[in-house]
C-alpha cells in the first residue's frame, strides 16, 4: 500500500505568530470596551494618575486595558426604608429596622420612614474619591439615624404623635439635605411612615382618649341642659307676662270671667243670651282689652 505523497505539516512560525498577535488584539480591543447601563455613570480609575476627572456616560466608552478601570455608578433615585415588612423588603432599595429615639419629655419612640436620594452626577469622581461606592453604609445609614434622634429629642412625645408631625418631618428633611450635601449626594425627600410607642405609653394615651370622649360627651350634656333650663325660664318669663296681661283684663272687664266660663262649654261662641232680653257679644273683649293695656 503506497503512502500519500502529502504529509501534514505543523503550522509555521509565522502563522503561530499571527495567530497570537490576533488573539491578542481581540482581547485588547474587548477589554477596552465598557457599557454603560441606561441610569448609570462610569468613572475611570488609572493606574497611574488615580481617579480621572470627569464622568462617562451612558452607553459604550473606551478605557486603556490593565491601566485603567470603569467604577460604574446608580444615578437613578433610590428609596431607604427604615422599619419595612418583609413584604416591602422585595420591593428594592436598602431596608433596615425601625430606629428607636428619645423624646425631649424621656418617651421611647420607634420612628419608620423612607429617604430618596441620588448621587450627584458631575460630582461622581469625588465621591468615588473620597467616600467609595459602599456610600449607602458609609454616610446614608448612619446620617439618617444621627438626624432622626437629634430631631426627635427637640419635641415632646404628644407633638411626635400628633400636632407637630409634619413640622418634625420638614426639620428631618432639611437637616439631611444638608448633611447629604457635604458628601456628593443630593437628598430628594423624607417620609415619617409611622411611629410607634411603647406599650404603657400607648394605653395611656389610649385612656386619655377615652377620658377625652367622656369630657366631651359630659359637656355636651351639660351644654342640652343648659338649653332647657334656658328654654323653661323664657316658657315661664312668657306664661308669667301672659298672667299679668289676662289679670289686668279681669281687673277692667270682670264680666270676662263669664266669657270664659262659656268658652270652656261650647268654644268659639262669641255671643249669648243672660236674660232673655240680653245678647251679650264677647268677641272682640278681651282682644281690644289687651290692645288698650
Amino acid at each position: 500500500m503506497a503512502l500519500n505523497d502529502r504529509q501534514i505539516r505543523p503550522p509555521s512560525f509565522s502563522a503561530m505568530v499571527g495567530i497570537v498577535v490576533g488573539l491578542a488584539v481581540l482581547i485588547f480591543a474587548s477589554a477596552s470596551v465598557v457599557i454603560v447601563p441606561a441610569g448609570e455613570r462610569a468613572v475611570i480609575f488609572d493606574n497611574f494618575r488615580g481617579v480621572l476627572p470627569g464622568v462617562r456616560g451612558e452607553g459604550m466608552t473606551f478605557v486603556l486595558p490593565f491601566v485603567q478601570k470603569a467604577i460604574k455608578y446608580d444615578i437613578k433615585t433610590q428609596t431607604f426604608n427604615v422599619g419595612t415588612s418583609d413584604a416591602e423588603q422585595t420591593s428594592g432599595g436598602y431596608n433596615e429596622p425601625a430606629i428607636e429615639a428619645r423624646t425631649a419629655d424621656g418617651q421611647t419612640v420607634q420612628v419608620e420612614l423612607s429617604v430618596r436620594f441620588q448621587p450627584h452626577t458631575d460630582q461622581l469622581s469625588k465621591l468615588h474619591q473620597e467616600i467609595g461606592p459602599s456610600y449607602v453604609f458609609k454616610i446614608i445609614i448612619p446620617e439618617i439615624r444621627s438626624v432622626v434622634r437629634t430631631v426627635i429629642g427637640l419635641y415632646n412625645v404628644m407633638d411626635v404623635y400628633s400636632s407637630k408631625r409634619i413640622e418634625i418631618q420638614k426639620q428631618m428633611e432639611v437637616t439631611l439635605r444638608k448633611s447629604f450635601a457635604r458628601y456628593y449626594i443630593e437628598l430628594n425627600e423624607v417620609l415619617i411612615r409611622n411611629t410607634r410607642f411603647s406599650e404603657e405609653y400607648q394605653k395611656a394615651i389610649e385612656a386619655k382618649q377615652v377620658a377625652l370622649q367622656d369630657a366631651q360627651r359630659m359637656q355636651y350634656v351639660l351644654q342640652k341642659e343648659h338649653q332647657e333650663k334656658a328654654r323653661k325660664i323664657v316658657e315661664a318669663e312668657g306664661e308669667a307676662k301672659s298672667m299679668e296681661i289676662r289679670g289686668r283684663a279681669l281687673a277692667a272687664n270682670p264680666r270676662l270671667i263669664q266669657y270664659e266660663y262659656v268658652q270652656k262649654l261650647a268654644p268659639g261662641i262669641k255671643g249669648v243670651i243672660t236674660d232673655q232680653k240680653t245678647i251679650m257679644n264677647f268677641s272682640n273683649l278681651f282682644e281690644s282689652d289687651t290692645k288698650g293695656n
